[in-house]
């Protein structure tokens, strides 16, 4: 028996909506196919359920739950599902992912191995830890932060930089990330929540894990009036993507000090990358370590990535993973 043939003897077996994980446990249990070659076989279901919908295979449907998960059934056990749809009832499946869904914080170490792909080097900033009373101080500093180094081959022509304006050196960035922005009056919100608290900073980024179909008008006017940057993210970090770039403007030093000041995190941060940046050629490598070590831990391999999503229930389709 084949996979594919596995995979719709168990959508039938289990007679209505269930996700990828119920699948892959049911090939399993039952023997029906000896996944000795694959690396991460459960991904690898994922994978094939994905591509029945993709390449419009009608034998096989699916339906995305209100945690963002997908449930699959066959087609002809569609009149049983919306009876039971009618009737009230829910299956298993759906009742699980209902109480057990991926948090926010969660998407952190996600968007962290996105950024850390492409040279940056982040850190996670806990609004509860901020030496505040002030309640509005989740609009004063985002959920990350984030620095990237002009690194020039050439020693000499890095002290020259440097010695030049320090400030061309590096480029400090801001990242409010959220779950979903489903609809206009969420993404305003959330985008003029970036735009408050990405204020300091070189760049600013609003991120969500899933957004809207109907947002990208209003998402290109926002961006194109006041240059807060847009990423999706996605379950495989390394897919995520700018759907708007962000616009450069110069460091506010003023509120970077009082940030520095409100919050220990962020003046660590600030410290430590003030150190690298100063840091002798010799000392480099050591230096380098050690500020890696105190930012956000990111994924060694796609298995880990596999893993994590897993058991923070946070959805994919494995397309890549």
């Amino acid at each position: 028996m084949t996979l594919k043939d596995s995979i719709l003897r168990s959508l039938e077996e289990i007679g209505g909506l269930t996700n990828y994980l119920s699948v892959y446990q049911h090939i399993v249990s039952n023997n029906y196919y000896d996944f000795k070659d694959a690396l991460t076989p459960s991904s690898t279901v994922s994978a094939l359920l994905g591509n029945f919908i993709r390449v419009g295979d009608v034998r096989v449907k699916r339906i995305k739950q209100k945690s963002g998960t997908y449930s699959y059934y066959l087609s002809k056990q569609e009149p049983l599902i919306q009876q039971n749809e009618l009737e009230g009832g829910s299956s298993s499946t759906e009742k699980v992912n209902e109480k057990k869904t991926y948090t926010e914080r969660s998407l952190h170490k996600l968007l962290a191995s996105y950024l850390k792909s492409s040279g940056l080097y982040t850190k996670t900033i806990f609004h509860e830890q901020s030496n505040t009373k002030d309640n509005n101080q989740v609009w004063t500093h985002p959920d990350m932060v984030g620095i990237d180094f002009l690194k020039l081959k050439s020693p000499h022509s890095q002290n020259l930089l440097k010695s030049i304006n320090k400030a061309d050196t590096f480029k400090l960035r801001a990242y409010e990330l959220k779950r979903e922005i489903t609809s206009d009056n969420d993404l305003k919100k959330a985008y003029f929540q970036a735009v408050s608290n990405s204020s300091w900073a070189n760049y600013g980024y609003l991120v969500a894990f899933e957004f809207g179909d109907s947002l990208q008008d209003e998402m290109n006017r926002l961006n194109q009036s006041f240059g807060i940057g847009i990423i999706e993210l996605n379950a495989n970090p390394y897919l995520s993507r700018i759907l708007y770039p962000a616009r450069y403007k110069d460091i506010d030093f003023k509120t970077l000090d009082k940030l520095c000041v409100m919050n220990t995190e962020f003046g660590l941060f600030i410290e430590n990358s003030e150190r690298f940046l100063s840091v002798d050629d010799r000392y480099y490598s050591a230096t380098e370590k050690e500020f890696d070590s105190f930012c956000d831990t990111v994924f060694d391999n796609d298995a880990e990535v596999e893993e994590y999503c897993i058991k923070n229930k946070i959805p994919f389709e494995n397309d890549g993973l």
